[in-house]
């Protein structure tokens, strides 16, 4: 590396590329644009190649910019977490454990999911909800030690990851008070009538689901489309439909969210899956997931 190489100045130039310009980047840091300026160009001649160019009233990455740009993410979030590091090092033994948790996946089914390891007395436990495809190019680079998801990983030789099972559960409808009596009468058919609330196409249930309406001859009256679980779960309390879950959350949804049960939606089922960045699971607290796994 050039010996001219500055980590303060890599430091700047991280700063303006997620502020988006050098204004914004010298506000944030408390310090004149010019000297922003001046430290991001001494970078550029230190690396050789242009990392930003003009848009407007900020700047973007150029392709150099951006390949620097993913390095400095790597180095700073490292940097982020030196004072958590150097505090554990010093103080109680702590268990870190960080689990990615795909978005469609019922929050509620998570925590059932996790009880086991929610027992650990050192925990310290980083929960990070992303997209499916995302929380897998993280677990890949080992940003994460588990996914947990409503599918396995599909079968990819460039991705080297492995799913493990951790069952299943029925799904069940649930209607808020305001719905609950239309919504029962001459159910499942009254879903054509009764407004109905749905996980996306994004969701591995959501085609058993669109199979289980064709199944029963039910156009539903669809009010409503969720990518996030959390979201359809409240917006379906607050009244604004009905809504397939898994009836492993049947206790903890009842009693918090004040939604009755309508019935079964027979033959369709929720996944869970746990994806790991390697066959044999090394991590004890991943471990617990599976009590199978010794």
């Amino acid at each position: 590396m050039n010996p001219g190489f500055s980590y303060r100045h890599l430091y700047y130039f991280w700063v303006v590329a997620k502020e988006g310009g050098m204004a914004r980047a010298a506000e944030r840091l408390g310090m004149a644009v010019q000297t922003v300026s001046t430290q991001v160009r001494e970078l550029e001649r230190s690396l050789g190649y242009v990392l930003l160019k003009p848009s407007g009233r900020g700047v973007v990455l150029t392709d150099a910019g951006l390949a620097a740009m993913r390095q400095a993410e790597q180095i700073f979030q490292l940097g982020e977490q030196l004072p958590a590091v150097v505090r554990d090092a010093v103080g109680a033994p702590t268990v870190r454990l960080i689990v990615g948790i795909s978005d469609e996946l019922p929050k509620l089914a998570v925590q059932s999911l996790m009880q086991s390891v929610m027992q650990e007395r050192n925990l310290r436990l980083m929960c990070m909800v992303d997209e499916f495809e995302d929380l897998l190019g993280d677990l890949a680079l080992h940003r994460l030690d588990v996914v947990l998801a409503d599918r396995a990983a599909p079968l990819n030789p460039n991705l080297k990851v492995y799913s493990h099972s951790l069952g299943s559960s029925p799904l069940a409808w649930y209607a808020p008070s305001s719905l609950y009596v239309a919504a029962k009468h001459n159910f499942p058919h009254s879903l054509s009538k009764v407004p109905v609330l749905l996980p996306t196409t994004h969701a591995a249930v959501r085609p058993r689901l669109d199979q289980w309406f064709e199944r029963n001859s039910i156009r539903p009256h669809l009010v409503g489309e969720f990518e996030d679980s959390a979201l359809l779960k409240t917006f379906g309390a607050a009244g604004m439909g009905v809504f397939p879950m898994a009836s492993l959350v049947h206790e903890e949804l009842t009693s918090r969210y004040a939604v009755k049960r309508l019935g079964a939606c027979e033959g369709v089922e929720e996944h869970f899956f746990a994806i790991a960045a390697s066959r044999k699971v090394l991590h004890p607290l991943v471990q617990q997931l599976f009590p199978s796994q010794e």
